[in-house]
């Protein structure tokens, strides 16, 4: 049988309401229409993306996935989808994939109504106007949807109602009709949160600063915010505290539309709107902190503002754009394992000088209360234990050879080229015969629109499999590139040096090197010892290796986890 995917997307934007566009049903339509066309769907073959605007292309990991696997050659020769409007709601973008597909020879066949489906052909003129005409009219559709939610949502907010999630200080509160229907979604000042607000204020309106406000309240241990992402500590923080400070509900008044969402070719990307796009409607019933305190505690943090500017010549030294730019190794590499939050670099007195060390920012930030790790080590001895993990679970030449002598022989296609091409230039010649046949029977004055519709289709057919027949000529001259792989383990020898040696060189680039042999983050564990300084062990998922494991003291001692037999993910060897 031959081989087929699946893509399937629905956007909640636009879609949450129709249950025959929900992914689990795009699906169920699609596998029936591969056993009417008699067509084989592996599951590793199944793309999904729930939830993710039509507009949106980069940040979708299905489709993603979906074009990295066309290279080097496709696992499947037919892709079937609902509609075209699932691959994307923007023309440009949205007809430029179905263009990879096609000249990666996959058919895309439309399953909508059910049946053996409708293929979608981009091979002549014909066929791509078509095409360019629908998705000019769905990217159109999306658009009007769009503007009826704004519509609606203004509505909602000139009118001082909820427009979107939960507000720290604040219950939302459903309003039904007499028949029990909900009308609309009102705020209620919920007392408890209350306090913690006011509470902030008045540390502001003292000169309190952010992050000390923070750790205050976490020892307080009162109500605090909802972390945004799962997995994160729930806690004050000062980013936290400062938008506390910074909203202006807690002083009576509704701002919305203050930022946009989304640029003008449908991507996420927030950006300020102007002035005269903001609304701001009074509601004193929702006040929580009276006038005088509000203006003195943003009297007090503007005042600190400019204190900071005036000492630093006016410029910011925040987040660096890119992690990339950091001095440091491990910079976004590394978790604590006792709250889940991000290490850092933390600098304190030592002797004469300040010496860099290596701890945990949500306790340096949000106190003891949330994060009770204190342990700090020299930023030294962690890098030194990081590399030679490394180098003795990674870089060593039995791990990379066993690695590549698995990932070439997963290269190599399972196919029988000589018979295969037999096959194909079999069906191609009968394809020719028949085209030279409709062509004469055109010409002598046949059936015009039937000729012509048959002829389309040998057409295409014809054009599928010359492709066809240059994909096994690649495969052909691939296979033999792959089946020298002591060339291969030679080159590999050579530049295991080059590796160890670039991991030791400049920071940016061997933290890029750290980040390709790793998938997501090193968790570092804490461990205290009566009499002796505490040391960290680490551990992380690699791309080569299932683990990187380690530990560091001050003393720079490293030691392994477990022993040194190479073993490593295929899948993401591969790719």
């Amino acid at each position: 049988m031959i081989a087929a995917a699946i893509y399937c997307r629905k956007s909640n934007e636009q879609d949450a309401s129709q249950q025959n566009r929900s992914v689990m049903r795009q699906e169920a339509l699609c596998r029936e229409v591969a056993a009417e066309r008699k067509l084989a769907v592996v599951e590793a073959n199944v793309y999904q993306d729930d939830g993710i605007s039509g507009a949106e292309f980069e940040r979708r990991p299905g489709l993603v996935r979906l074009l990295n696997a066309l290279k080097p050659r496709p696992p499947f020769a037919t892709l079937l989808i609902y509609d075209k409007d699932r691959v994307g709601r923007e023309q440009f973008e949205t007809v430029y994939i179905l263009k990879q597909l096609s000249m990666a020879g996959v058919r895309v066949v439309e399953c909508k109504g059910g049946g053996a489906g409708r293929e979608i052909a981009l091979d002549t003129p014909t066929d791509k106007f078509p095409l360019a005409a629908t998705s000019f009219a769905e990217e159109l559709e999306r658009d009007k949807a769009r503007q009826r939610t704004a519509d609606a949502l203004l509505r909602k907010a000139r009118a001082g109602h909820v427009t979107g999630g939960r507000v720290f200080g604040y219950d939302n509160v459903d309003v039904r009709s007499a028949a029990g229907h909900r009308e609309r979604v009102e705020r209620q000042v919920n007392d408890r949160e209350a306090k913690v607000v006011l509470r902030i204020f008045e540390l502001a309106a003292q000169g309190w600063g952010v992050k000390r406000i923070a750790a205050r309240l976490n020892d307080e241990r009162g109500s605090t915010m909802r972390p945004r992402r799962a997995g994160r500590p729930r806690g004050w923080a000062p980013s936290s505290v400062r938008e506390i400070l910074s909203r202006e509900l807690y002083r009576g008044v509704i701002v919305w539309n203050q930022t946009r969402k989304r640029d003008r070719w449908g991507i996420k990307r927030q950006s300020p709107r102007s002035r005269d796009e903001v609304i701001r409607v009074e509601a004193e019933a929702l006040r929580i902190v009276p006038e005088d305190l509000w203006r003195t505690a943003r009297e007090r943090l503007d005042a600190g503002r400019a204190l900071y500017f005036a000492r630093n010549k006016g410029r910011a030294f925040g987040r660096p754009p890119s992690s990339i730019d950091s001095p440091y190794l491990l910079t976004g590499l590394a978790t604590c394992a006792v709250c889940g939050g991000s290490m850092c670099v933390l600098t304190r007195s030592h002797g004469h000088q300040r010496v860099p060390f290596w701890g945990c920012m949500v306790r340096k930030q949000r106190g003891r209360a949330v994060c009770p790790n204190t342990l700090e080590v020299p930023l030294e001895a962690t890098d030194y234990a990081v590399l030679k993990a490394v180098e003795h679970d990674v870089l060593s030449v039995e791990v990379l050879e066993t690695a590549l002598a698995k990932a070439l022989e997963a290269l190599q296609p399972n196919v029988d080229h000589d018979s295969a091409e037999q096959t194909l230039r079999g069906e191609l010649a009968r394809i020719e015969a028949e085209v030279a046949r409709l062509a004469t029977a055109i010409a002598a004055g046949g059936e015009l629109a039937a000729l012509l519709a048959a002829l389309q289709d040998r057409e295409r057919r014809r054009i599928h499999l010359r492709g066809e027949l240059a994909t096994l000529d690649r495969e052909r001259a691939a296979a033999h590139r792959g089946a020298n792989v002591g060339y291969f383990l030679d080159e590999l020898r050579r530049h295991l040096d080059d590796w160890k040696a670039l991991l030791r060189q400049e920071t940016g680039p061997a933290r890029r090197a750290l980040q390709s042999l790793l998938i997501g983050r090193l968790v570092f564990t804490p461990h205290e010892r009566d009499g002796e300084e505490g040391f960290y062990s680490f551990e992380g998922a690699g791309t080569v290796t299932p683990i990187i494991t380690g530990a560091t003291m001050s003393q720079h001692v490293w030691w392994p986890q477990r022993d040194s037999n190479p073993c490593f993910s295929l899948e993401r060897a591969v790719s």
